[in-house]
């Protein structure tokens, strides 16, 4: 339902462009640049940097995407040839790149960082320093920890040998690698960039490498990349699980009053806010109650619907960083919260748009949760009926 798919104008447009690619330019180029960041926005991530490479100013296009849309572009792309891609990227969207995309159960992903350094420094110097100031110091070094052992030279000790094998930019800081060639290669180009431009950082970042707990570390880094999240729209995982919180049987259709009704706030979405497939004869009930609405009543039920959604995410722990997880956690909302919403109608005796009203996405979401894991029970043999306990355990997932 909610995958993007080829529009038309870009299907014509790429296929303009095999016949005759200057022909393709000048026609993506004559349209104003918000029709193009739509263009390729809406486009499946595989096909954006075909649509990219035609645009007239990628350089003014490519800062404009949503930083979750310029992650899923560069992961589908492929990091190593996304050099180019992030050259163009603000530091914001890098830095929610590595949010999104290189963490995984509250944890740096080591693997994915390596990645993302790697495709920063193919970007070139000016956007690795960048990245380097952006980032926190703490993830940093993680990332230098993960990668060689640092050793300080101590002062005023002539007898004193480094280690071997390590290497040094300044006769000061010794590194042992800790992984293959080609690793230590991208963190030794990383840190010369900052020992060549911007000492104080390279010098803070060695010493924390050398010094600082890795538990420290994590922790911080943790916190600093949960709120910048939480801008974003994710709440952390503990707060998200409630949308699973266990509604008593007697409470399912239970309705607020509607001046208890507090609407979900707008923010800047980290994604390309897709189509709802809103109608009238639509399958789910949460689509046809909002095409009752109007355009103004709407709108805060659609970022509603995205807060639910970025919830889903957050709570199943969904890879953030893959583009085929949005999908999944829309398709989820939008259909325990039909199931819900239709519960609490019939309850009631209202009309759907009237229950949107009065309660909110993620009470209905709850309601229908419980519903379809009540059902799951009744139609499961009882030799397969989980043990007390199991059931809430399941409930969060």
């Amino acid at each position: 339902m909610f995958k993007p798919a080829l529009l038309p104008q870009a299907r014509e447009l790429l296929e303009l462009a095999r016949r005759d690619r200057a022909a393709a330019k000048r026609a993506l180029a004559a349209l104003e640049l918000d029709a193009q960041l739509a263009l390729v926005c809406e486009a499946p991530a595989a096909r954006r940097a075909e649509l990219l490479e035609l645009a007239p100013l990628p350089e003014a296009l490519i800062p404009l995407l949503p930083p979750a849309e310029l992650c899923f572009t560069a992961r589908a792309i492929g990091l190593h040839d996304s050099g180019w891609l992030l050259e163009h990227a603000t530091e914001e969207q890098i830095v929610a790149c590595l949010d999104l995309d290189a963490w995984s159960a509250g944890a740096p992903e080591r693997g994915k960082l390596d990645e993302w350094l790697a495709a920063l420094a193919d970007a070139g110097e000016p956007t690795l320093l960048r990245t380097a100031h952006a980032l926190d110091m703490e993830l940093l070094v993680i990332e230098v920890r993960a990668r060689a052992r640092v050793t300080l030279k101590p002062s005023g000790d002539d007898s004193w040998e480094p280690p071997s094998p390590a290497h040094t930019l300044d006769g000061v800081f010794y590194l042992e690698p800790l992984r293959d060639d080609d690793d230590f290669a991208d963190l030794t180009t990383f840190l010369r960039t900052l020992f060549e431009n911007d000492y104080w950082v390279y010098y803070r970042l060695l010493q924390g490498a050398q010094w600082e707990l890795e538990s420290d570390s994590e922790e911080w880094a943790l916190r600093w990349r949960d709120g910048r999240l939480q801008d974003l729209g994710f709440p952390p995982f503990e707060d998200a699980k409630r949308i699973y919180a266990f509604v008593k049987p007697d409470q399912l259709g239970v309705l607020a009053k509607a001046d208890e009704y507090h609407p979900v706030g707008e923010w800047v979405l980290p994604v390309w806010m897709p189509s709802l497939p809103i109608s009238r004869d639509q399958e789910l009930a949460l689509f046809r109650a909002l095409a009752q609405l109007s355009e103004e009543e709407r709108r805060p039920h659609a970022f509603a619907f995205m807060a639910l959604a970025n919830r889903v995410a957050m709570a199943d722990e969904l890879p953030l960083g893959d583009a085929e997880s949005l999908p999944i956690a829309l398709e989820k909302a939008a259909r325990l919260a039909s199931r819900g919403l239709e519960h609490v109608a019939q309850a009631n005796a209202l009309p759907l748009p009237e229950v949107l009203r009065r309660a909110t996405l993620e009470r209905l979401f709850r309601v229908g949760h419980q519903l379809a894991m009540r059902e799951q029970l009744l139609a499961a043999p009882k030799s397969a009926a989980p043990a007390i306990g199991e059931e809430d355990e399941a409930s969060s997932h």
